[in-house]
């Protein structure tokens, strides 16, 4: 009876002993899920977090960096230096006013000459006939005069005691007054070929200097500057020497008469000359957007001659504010220039803007900016209108 007793307790204890293993074994079982669960999720939450990471660093990425800068703002007084060519104050071709050969030529090029100086005979012997001719007529003329006067009075004298018809008395009469107009006319032609004699002698018009000879002794010189005729002689005044600048429009309110300027010749290193604006055309060109300017600079020792390139420097004193921006700074696009300023948020404004002077490295603004924008340095051609962007360290660029 023991014996099964105690079987039967060895049979529960065994039973309880597998129960207690099944137990662990479950609860094991529930561990390794729950960690198998805790593992997948932390996997899922670091590639989910990595992923999120991943798409904001390619968002940043694809914000594109860039560094701005400020306008500089222009002094008040400035100078403008534009390129020219140096004129003659005065300078005229001398033709001849009637036909011949050239008998004598007495100034060549390069001789300064003062006005009414004798430059060139002419021999004209069809002009010294016909003068001979015209005085004879002239004679003439004046002895029919003579004649048809003295017949006019006789006939009036006979005409009071009646020994003569009225009619003949006006018929001579009318002789004389016709005698009068022939020798008016014989005069004139007179005048005109003594006019045309005189035309013989070249004199200088006024005083200068002879920068051209285009005749020689024995040259048919022909009257006039039409078909074959040519200029004998050029005649230039060159003190004081004449310059003509074009102004740009946007400089022209500092343009008025009395502005100083300086010369500089690259022919005459370290020479300096002075003048000063004496007109302007007060018109600005529609075609060039300029103003013409008249500049006279004193030449007593005539270094500068005409033809010569120089540079002209104008003293302005701009009244309102000039910026400049450096030249990297725009964006040239079918529509005009453009400044890619970045505004609040960071986002990029493509501004439209006017264009002054070129300095090389940089150009001056006229409208269209502000000293405070912030102008994105070498813009992108891809950058767009109200695109985001990120200012790189350090700042703005003075």
């Amino acid at each position: 009876m023991e014996q099964q007793l105690l079987e039967v307790q060895e049979r529960d204890r065994q039973q309880e002993q597998h129960r207690q293993t099944r137990k662990k074994g479950y609860l094991l079982a529930l561990i390794l899920g729950l960690a198998f669960i805790v593992v997948a999720a932390v996997g899922i939450g670091i590639r989910l977090s990595e992923r999120h990471a991943l798409a904001k660093e390619t968002e940043e990425i694809a914000i594109p960096s860039v560094e701005v800068v400020h306008p500089t703002v222009e002094p008040p007084q400035s100078e403008l230096e534009l390129p020219s060519t140096l004129q003659a104050n005065i300078e005229s071709p001398i033709y001849a006013r009637t036909t011949g050969y050239l008998a004598r030529w007495y100034k060549d090029i390069g001789s300064k000459v003062r006005k009414g100086e004798l430059l060139a005979d002419i021999e004209t012997p069809e002009v010294d006939q016909e003068l001979m001719q015209a005085r004879a007529a002239r004679d003439q003329a004046l002895e029919q005069l003579k004649l048809a006067q003295s017949s006019a009075k006789r006939w009036e004298n006979l005409q009071k005691m009646d020994a003569v018809t009225q009619q003949e008395t006006d018929e001579r009469s009318s002789s004389y007054t016709q005698g009068e107009a022939s020798l008016n006319a014989a005069t004139a032609n007179l005048r005109r070929l003594e006019q045309l004699e005189s035309f013989k002698h070249i004199y200088a018009p006024f005083s200068g200097v002879l920068t051209t000879r285009n005749t020689d002794i024995g040259v048919l010189v022909n009257a006039g500057n039409g078909g074959p005729a040519q200029e004998l002689f050029i005649i230039a005044q060159i003190d004081p020497i004449r310059i003509y600048v074009n102004v740009p429009e946007a400089d022209s309110p500092s343009i008025h008469k009395g502005v100083r300027v300086d010369i500089q010749v690259p022919e005459l290193v370290g020479e300096h000359f002075t003048g000063s604006v004496v007109r302007t055309a007060d018109a600005i060109d529609p075609a060039t957007r300029t103003l013409n300017t008249e500049i006279d600079v004193p030449n007593p020792k005539g270094e500068l001659l005409p033809g010569s390139y120089a540079q002209v420097h104008l003293a302005l004193k701009h009244q309102i504010q000039r910026l400049t921006v450096p030249t990297n700074a725009l964006l040239f696009r079918a529509e005009g220039p453009r400044a890619a300023v970045v505004g609040s948020g960071s986002k990029v404004q493509l501004r439209p803007v006017a264009i002054g002077r070129d300095f090389g490295t940089a150009v001056e603004i006229l409208s269209g900016l502000e000293q405070s924008d912030a102008i994105v340095l070498s813009p992108s051609d891809s950058l767009e209108d109200g695109q985001v962007v990120r200012i790189a360290q350090g700042g703005a660029k003075q």
